[in-house]
């Protein structure tokens, strides 16, 4: 054989190794931006032509999971690991499969086996166990943050993604600074990285700040005008306030994206933003009926929604059971639920499901305002449906969640178990947490005698008398012109205690005069007094007290300055 034959040869095979690995990046390129289509399309050319490639094999199993389609990712790494067991990427993509199937332990050995077979030296077998265990539920975001970072330390480090996956490990640990910081390490090795900035944006964006989240968005797309998730992003957050801002991120992002089912289900979604719930409606049973059960589940409560909206609760309750019928639990929204039972408030006989459904979306959801929002409805809902013991039981919820209630909060809560009769608990309210938080407010005093009052009907414990007593003082105190009706009901009370329980007519009387000396025509106060002085003048009057006989028989009677008398 010739050398020139055997140059020919091998510039032959390094020539198709260079395909490979640019077709590879292609895929890789594609999976970026989130265009999983023609990712594996890529992948999958790839590997027709070199069943071997373990780097295509590897990413077109992610692909797969980012497609819902875990069986076919597992059967892919199983039949990889069966031609090479060794295979580091292969066994970490197995390692992910098991962490989704709860198999932690398994997971665990095989991504150290791995970093074992590459001697801790491939910063792309971190990469994957940081990306496994970001994306499994199961997976371990300390585990991936503490492998990622051994990547970093890699002789000739600079690969942005390792600090994108560190970042996003922190934000499934619910620590935006961190993440922040990570993505930005991203950012200083790549400033081309569009992800970097929309992966920042995103932390803002869970925290609801959009003076922060919308200019990083706008930055990211700036940066790379291809970076189809960005729009995407703006799509839906101008989807929900402004129809007619949104428009232009859809158009730019069907311009960017793969074209198949995703785009038409966001073009439905859009006609329902608009307004047009008819048309809505009718393109989601259009793709009902054109993808089958492939269609996303997502569409079934498009209908169901749109038919609510039409005020066709039958349809709308027929199309949402079917929606949680077909939908992967793991991917129902707290929405979802609230949407269930808002459904339930509007079908005869179901408005007690209501409450389990909000009560599931207050679980499922990870913001603590979105689940006031849910137990806000709950409340509202127990209260006009008359059960106030349920709405004071949501609303201490509520009360407990929000990281600075206001007054009205803490009354509501307060007052709603009084008037569910929790009278104890209203006690503990206004006597307790009110009058301590808004100690110069007297809805707290003023609640808290009535409260009092309610769990001694009878006056026979008294217990209400010293709050009553404060409430007069803090009304008089606070503003007596403002406040004179609660001091004159602090009074009455007091006069009805002391005339009826305490037999004491006398002091009644006192409250009286003090009910008179700020409300002269007071008819309580003025039928009352000739009753109560009738009753001292009525009573007989005590003998005066007689003074200490000393000495002699019970006989005699002393006499002062004298003599005993026989």
């Amino acid at each position: 054989m010739s050398k020139r034959f055997i140059s020919f040869v091998t510039m032959v095979v390094l020539g198709s190794n260079v395909l490979f690995a640019q077709s590879v990046e292609q895929g890789r390129k594609f999976f970026y931006y989130e265009r999983y289509k023609s990712a594996r399309e890529n992948f999958e050319k790839v590997l027709a032509a070199n069943p071997n490639n373990i780097d295509a094999t590897y990413w077109l199993g992610q692909t797969l999971l980012e497609q819902k389609d875990s069986v076919g990712a597992k059967n892919l790494y199983q039949k990889a690991l069966q031609q090479n067991g060794n295979a580091p990427l292969i066994l970490v993509g197995m390692g992910e499969i098991e962490l989704r199937e709860g198999k932690t332990n398994d997971a665990r050995q095989r991504f150290e086996t791995a970093i074992s077979l590459t001697k801790g030296k491939d910063v792309e077998v971190f990469n994957a166990i940081g990306r496994a265990n970001v994306d499994a539920k199961n997976g371990d975001a300390t585990y991936a943050i503490e492998k990622l970072n051994l990547a970093t330390q890699v002789k000739g480090f600079k690969d942005p993604e390792t600090y994108i996956l560190i970042g996003d490990a922190y934000r499934k640990l619910i620590d935006g600074g961190n993440a922040i910081t990570s993505y930005n390490k991203a950012f200083t090795l790549d400033p081309k990285y569009a992800a970097a900035k929309h992966k920042s944006a995103k932390v803002y964006l869970t925290q609801r700040n959009p003076e922060m989240f919308l200019p990083l968005f706008e930055e990211a797309i700036k940066i790379d005008p291809a970076y189809a998730p960005t729009y995407f992003e703006l799509f839906y957050y101008w989807y929900f306030k402004d129809v007619n801002k949104a428009a232009p991120y859809l158009a730019s992002y069907t311009a960017n994206a793969d074209q198949g089912p995703d785009v038409e289900y966001l073009k439905t979604d859009f006609l329902y933003a608009s307004g047009k719930f008819g048309e809505a409606k009718d393109k989601a049973l259009s793709l009902i009926s054109q993808f089958g059960d492939k269609v996303a589940p997502r569409m079934y409560k498009m209908v169901a929604y749109a038919c609510d909206t039409l005020k066709d609760i039958n349809c709308a309750n027929k199309y949402i059971a079917d929606y949680f019928a077909k939908q992967n639990p793991d991917d129902v929204l707290p929405a979802d639920y609230e949407e269930l039972a808002n459904l339930n408030t509007k079908t005869p006989g179901s408005e007690t499901q209501a409450f389990v459904n909000l009560q599931k979306a207050v679980d499922l959801d990870t913001i603590p305002e979105n689940k006031v929002k849910y137990i806000t409805k709950a409340a509202a809902l127990a209260k006009k449906m008359g059960d106030r013991k349920q709405e004071a039981n949501w609303l201490g919820e509520a009360y407990k969640l929000k990281k600075e209630p206001t007054q009205s909060d803490l009354y509501n809560w307060g007052y709603a178990h009084y008037q569910a009769a929790n009278y104890t608990t209203a006690d503990s309210i206004f006597c307790g947490i009110y009058q301590s938080k808004f100690p110069d407010q007297i809805y707290g005093y003023l609640w808290c005698a009535r409260a009092k009052q309610a769990m001694d009907t009878a006056m026979t414990q008294g217990i209400a008398v010293a709050p009553y007593e404060k409430l007069a003082e803090m009304a008089a105190k606070l503003d007596s012109t403002k406040f004179k009706a609660q001091i004159v009901s602090a009074f009455t009370y007091l006069t009805t205690y002391y005339n009826d329980a305490k037999k004491d007519s006398k002091t009644a009387l006192t409250y009286v005069d003090k009910i008179l000396a700020i409300d002269p025509t007071n008819q309580f106060a003025n039928a009352a007094k000739p009753v109560l002085q009738k009753q001292l003048n009525s009573r007989p009057a005590q003998p005066a007290p007689q003074p200490k006989r000393t000495g002699g028989s019970s006989s005699t009677t002393s006499k002062p300055g004298g003599a005993a008398k026989k």
